[in-house]
């Protein structure tokens, strides 16, 4: 079993020096829908999903039971974007039943299809080779950069909260 645990160190506001980023980090819609639009051979590409347990402290969630669920975004040959999603095993029930079994289906097309979702405001990092999400999502990098932008939120409904975090690889900015 896997502890995932989110410490402080994430910010409401998106810091200087992003750069060509700036946009993809900020933007409020679907990141998928956004990425199909500019790349017609896009693919999600599962790592995969494991059993683990979550806490959240900074958003107030409590320790509990989820499913562990790591994808990579490409553009034909290219990694865009290393997503890693936690949907706690109680707000896997009724609509979001379906989050089981993604596989190569992306998050969210399911997020962003139900008008009765919520959303909290974005959550933005500059990762460093030392923190665990930078070493995840440069797996499959030919060449690692020096650090990595990421930005995480929760969607929400009927009380059900799923955590998405999404790492922007460099193969986003040829987008």
């Amino acid at each position: 079993m896997k502890i995932c645990i989110y410490p402080s160190g994430w910010h409401g506001r998106l810091r200087q020096g992003v750069g060509a980023y700036r946009p993809w980090l900020l933007d409020q819609g679907s990141l998928t829908r956004r990425i199909v639009a500019r790349c017609p051979a896009f693919n999600v590409r599962p790592v995969g999903t494991q059993s683990g347990l979550w806490q959240n402290a900074a958003a107030q969630i409590r320790p509990q039971r989820a499913l562990l669920r790591e994808v990579y975004l490409y553009c034909g040959t290219t990694p865009v974007v290393y997503a890693h999603s936690v949907l706690p095993l109680d707000s896997l029930h009724g609509t979001w039943r379906s989050l089981r079994n993604l596989g190569e289906r992306p998050l969210g097309d399911v997020l962003f299809r139900n008008p009765r979702v919520r959303r909290t405001p974005l959550q933005f990092r500059k990762l460093h080779r030392t923190h665990w999400l930078y070493r995840r999502a440069c797996r499959d990098l030919v060449r690692a950069p020096a650090f990595l932008w990421a930005r995480r939120s929760v969607f929400i409904l009927k009380h059900r909260p799923i955590q998405v975090t999404e790492v922007f690889l460099p193969g986003i900015l040829a987008l």
